[in-house]
């Protein structure tokens, strides 16, 4: 997939649920695992990753801890109470928005058609 502007607009979405899914994980480990989920399909680079990480730590929905992982310092993330409302938040309108969307694509879709 190609259109880093989909993805750009859904990044922040991504994040929460792979930790809310994963408790912490640190970005690269991140990016490998949107990676793998998508068969290469999509590709987060460290450019957009971490401009989200950090907005999403200033906005409170991500806490930071630092280990050190074989003589490499790592930053784990993981979600903080707020964080994890946000998923439900962020899930629910990804999912309303997908739904709109499948009805302009597919005009022939009934309204309520859960995809």
């Amino acid at each position: 997939m190609s259109n880093n502007n989909l993805i750009k607009g859904s990044l922040q979405t991504i994040i929460l649920k792979l930790l809310e899914e994963n408790e912490k994980m640190y970005g690269y480990e991140i990016t490998q695992r949107v990676k793998e989920l998508t068969a290469g399909e999509i590709k987060i680079t460290e450019g957009a990753l971490y401009p989200a990480l950090h907005k999403l730590e200033a906005e409170g929905l991500l806490s930071t801890e630092i280990q050190q992982v074989d003589n490499r310092v790592r930053k784990y993330y993981s979600l903080t109470k707020d964080g994890q409302k946000e998923v439900t938040s962020k899930m629910s309108e990804l999912q309303g928005f997908v739904e709109n969307l499948q009805r302009i694509l597919t005009p022939d879709l009934k309204p309520g058609f859960n995809i």
